[in-house]
C-alpha cells in the first residue's frame, strides 16, 4: 500500500484525484490527512472533524467494477469493509444507514463518499472517500455522532486502523472481482439501519409518511414498503429516515 501522509488540505479526494491524473499510481493507494479543510460528504455535505483525532483519507480503486451497471457494488464493499474493521474492536450495535453512513447504536462514527471516473464505458477508475471517527471526545454540535474513544473510552492507533481497513477492503474489492458480489450484497442489506420496522420518512417537499425498509436495489436506491403495501425506491437526497 503506497501511502502519502499530509498535515492539512482541502479535501483527500480532491487531492488523489487531481494526482492521480498526473501520475500512475498503484491500486488501493492511499492519501491520509490530520485536517482537511473542506471535506466533503454525500450530495456536498460537510465533513467536519477535530484536527489529528480521526481517521481522514482517500483509496484510489481501479478496475474493480467490470461495468457501470455495478457501480453501486464497490459502496456495498466499502460499507462492509468498515462494518469489518470496527467489529475487530468490538464495537456495539454496527449499523449501515442508507447509502453510506457506519451507525453505532445511532450515532454516526464514518462517513464514505465515492467518486467516479469513467472512461469508455468500460474502464472505472474510484476515489473512495472516508471519515473516521477515532479518538475524538467532543461532538458537542454534532449530537448525533460519536466515535471509537467515545464509545469504548480508550484511544486508538490510527495507522494500524487504517491498514486493517485496507486489508478489509481489498478482501471484499476481490469478492467482487471473482462475482461473489451476492454475498456481499445479502451482508450489506442484512445490516441496513431500521430495516425491517415501521419508522417515518420526510420528502423534500417536507411531507412526512411511514414505511418500513425492506433493502436497497442493485442500483443503490432505497426500498420502502408504503402502509398501503406498494414498494417504492427512492434515491439519494430523495428522502429521509427520520428517527
Amino acid at each position: 500500500m503506497k501511502l502519502i501522509k499530509l498535515d492539512a488540505i482541502d479535501s483527500t479526494n480532491d487531492f488523489l484525484k487531481a494526482m492521480s491524473g498526473k501520475h500512475l499510481y498503484e491500486n488501493f493507494t492511499v492519501v491520509s490527512a490530520e485536517n482537511q479543510t473542506n471535506g466533503k460528504g454525500q450530495m456536498g455535505a460537510k465533513w467536519n472533524s477535530e484536527t489529528g483525532k480521526n481517521l481522514i483519507f482517500s483509496v484510489l480503486v481501479n478496475k474493480v467494477l467490470n461495468n457501470i451497471t455495478e457501480i453501486f457494488d464497490l459502496n456495498v464493499a466499502v460499507a462492509l469493509s468498515l462494518i469489518n474493521t470496527l467489529e475487530k474492536y468490538n464495537i456495539p450495535d454496527l449499523s449501515i444507514k442508507w447509502p453510506n453512513d457506519i451507525l453505532s447504536d445511532n450515532k454516526k462514527i464514518a462517513g464514505i463518499l465515492i467518486e467516479n471516473t469513467i472512461k469508455n464505458n468500460v474502464e472505472i477508475t474510484s476515489i473512495i472517500g472516508i471519515g473516521l471517527n477515532v479518538n475524538q471526545l467532543n461532538f458537542d454540535e454534532l449530537p448525533m455522532a460519536s466515535s471509537m474513544a467515545v464509545i469504548k473510552k480508550i484511544q486508538f492507533d490510527k495507522e494500524i486502523l487504517l491498514n486493517q481497513f485496507i486489508e478489509c477492503l481489498k478482501l471484499n474489492c476481490n469478492l467482487l472481482q471473482n462475482n461473489y458480489s451476492k454475498e456481499l450484497w445479502n451482508n450489506y442489506n442484512m445490516k441496513l439501519f431500521k430495516k425491517g420496522i415501521l419508522m417515518a420518512f420526510s420528502l423534500p417537499n417536507g411531507n412526512k409518511f411511514m414505511g418500513i425498509i425492506q433493502g436497497v436495489n442493485s442500483s443503490g436506491k432505497l426500498e420502502i414498503k408504503l402502509e398501503n403495501d406498494v414498494l417504492e425506491t427512492y434515491g439519494i437526497k430523495e428522502i429521509q429516515l427520520l428517527y
